[in-house]
């Protein structure tokens, strides 16, 4: 499962620790899937369902005690400050700060899987709401995600389908000279760096390529413009190539328009582009999925680099929520 280290301009966890977190997340998905598995195969899963259903309810009634406590503390030091017993509180330390390198996940099922193939979705989709929820807080602060994300198709494609070394930005906002930047899909491999462009409208839809603004795209009874690709394709390999020159890592940067369900039609597309349709993306999924590298320091480096330039729009959070967490 690729990791989600930055989505938008939501503040991320491995803005503050990019050497840490993702080996800890590898060992941590490594680990909790062993143990799923191992549980479903000595027949022991039926057992564990029942347990965690029970636990889940005892934790939701005990969340909701801990928080009512909590809130009525932080209410009653307000108080006491308004009235001035006792000296205002420095919200520049957090005696928290330690617990943030604390990975705490555990799937915990609602619904009994009938087959291996479903553990593994639904571990996968437990997964996916906990890089969610790590790529747009801190124990700090927190951004408010947009709900359509915790559905788009072509986040769970990406975080879902590919290795668990693959780091990945989703429609990031970079922030130069105060003026934000949109840019496309990266993903940072061991090996390379690759901005993705999804051109995907209809199914079976044929694109045909230009150098003009829009391309023309051919469905099966009607036409229509849409958008070069392109065009945001190359603005965010210039900003890739451009940071990564800056601090001197020689990764090397690669552009690709993904059309999974259809075709492209662009005979003289520029050497450094490549076209992946219907008809080369098996061949291209498959050697992306089968590079098993291990996470590298210049791959680390490189996706440092680039949350460096990452914009973030983030809030204080509650202080309870910090200390429940």
């Amino acid at each position: 499962m690729g990791q989600l280290i930055k989505l938008q301009d939501y503040v991320s966890r491995y803005e503050h620790n990019i050497f840490l977190y993702p080996s800890r997340f590898v060992r941590l998905k490594q680990q909790q899937w062993s143990k799923l598995q191992q549980s479903w195969d000595g027949n022991q899963f039926e057992e564990q369902f029942q347990q965690q259903e029970a636990a889940a309810q005892e934790y939701m009634d005990e969340k909701r005690t801990f928080k009512e406590k909590i809130k009525g503390l932080i209410s009653k030091t307000q108080k006491e400050n308004d009235a001035g017993k006792i000296d205002v509180i420095d919200g520049s330390k957090d005696v928290h700060t330690t617990q943030e390198d604390i990975l705490d996940f555990q799937a915990v099922f609602t619904v009994k899987p009938e087959s291996i193939l479903e553990l593994k979705q639904q571990f996968l989709d437990q997964l996916f709401r906990f890089q969610m929820k790590w790529a747009s807080s801190t124990l700090r602060e927190k951004s408010d995600v947009s709900r359509k994300y915790y559905y788009e198709e072509r986040l769970k494609y990406l975080l879902q389908r590919f290795p668990d070394t693959y780091l990945i930005l989703y429609q990031p906002i970079f922030k130069f000279k105060n003026a934000p930047v949109a840019a496309e899909n990266i993903i940072v491999t061991p090996t390379e760096v690759w901005c993705i462009s999804f051109l995907e409208e209809d199914h079976m839809t044929v694109y045909t390529g230009s150098t003009e603004h829009f391309w023309l795209a051919k469905e099966e009874k009607r036409e229509k413009k849409v958008l070069n690709p392109l065009i945001a394709l190359s603005r965010t390999e210039k900003i890739v190539k451009q940071v990564l020159r800056k601090h001197e890592i020689d990764l090397p940067v690669k552009q690709a328009v993904l059309c999974r369900n259809g075709y492209i039609d662009y005979p003289t597309v520029p050497l450094a582009i490549q076209l992946i349709d219907r008809k080369k993306y098996d061949e291209w999924f498959t050697r992306m999925r089968n590079a098993r590298s291990p996470l590298k320091n210049i791959q680390l480096k490189s996706a440092q680099a680039l949350l460096q330039y990452g914009d973030s729009t983030s809030y204080p959070r509650l202080e309870w929520e910090s200390f429940n967490e």
